[in-house]
This record gives C-alpha cells, sequence and structure tokens, in this order.
C-alpha cells in the first residue's frame, strides 16, 4: 500500500471521527460509539500499513497518535498503550512525541480510576 493509500485511510477515518462527534453532541450515543470504532479500524489499519517504515516521519507517528487517539476514546485502552509504544519506537519529532506521551498518561489516569 503506498503513502496515498495510507493518507485516504486515515482521511475517510477522520471524517468518521467527526461524524460521532456530531452524533454525540445531537445525543446520538449509540450512533457516536458506532462512527468511533469504525474510525478507530481505519486509523489502525493505516497505522499498521506504515508502522515498518520508521523513515517516514512524522506521517508514521502522527498516524499512530491518532490511532491511538480513537482507541482511548473508545475505551480500548491496552490497544491506545500498543498504539502508542509502535508510534514512539520509531524516531517522531519531539512535538509529537511529548503529545503521545500526553495520552499515555490519560490512558493511565483512566485506568487509575477503573481500578478504584
Amino acid at each position: 500500500m503506498n503513502l496515498d493509500q495510507i493518507n485516504d485511510l486515515h482521511e475517510q477515518a477522520m471524517t468518521l471521527a467527526e461524524a460521532a462527534v456530531i452524533a454525540r453532541t445531537e445525543g446520538d450515543e449509540a450512533a457516536s460509539s458506532e462512527r468511533f470504532m469504525e474510525a478507530l479500524d481505519l486509523a489502525r489499519e493505516a497505522a499498521a500499513r506504515i508502522a515498518s517504515r520508521v523513515d517516514e516521519e512524522p506521517m508514521r507517528s502522527v498516524l499512530h497518535r491518532s490511532a491511538a487517539s480513537l482507541a482511548l476514546n473508545c475505551e480500548e485502552y491496552r490497544l491506545a498503550e500498543k498504539l502508542l509504544a509502535v508510534g514512539l519506537a520509531g524516531d517522531p519529532p519531539p512535538e509529537i512525541a511529548e503529545e503521545m506521551r500526553d495520552l499515555l498518561e490519560q490512558i493511565y489516569a483512566r485506568r487509575e480510576l477503573l481500578v478504584i
């Protein structure tokens, strides 16, 4: 899969995420959850397609960060953690790496709330 196709997957995921936010603001939680899960599936695929291409920064880390953010939104904490680990294992630009670490902190904070 070439970079344009990977980017198309990401754009489709972001469009679905926007639809999910709109559904949520309209009070349709079921539709929102469904759109977020669909967005997550596409974002995961895009991230997986570029995961081994460490020379494709910052696109590689941006895709992993986006997929992790969607996973966090879907309460898929372990998946979000794995996506961030793969993204951080590359060579992300400092600002994106910092955003990824912030997401990790959010994951750990939410997991702590679930344990209590």
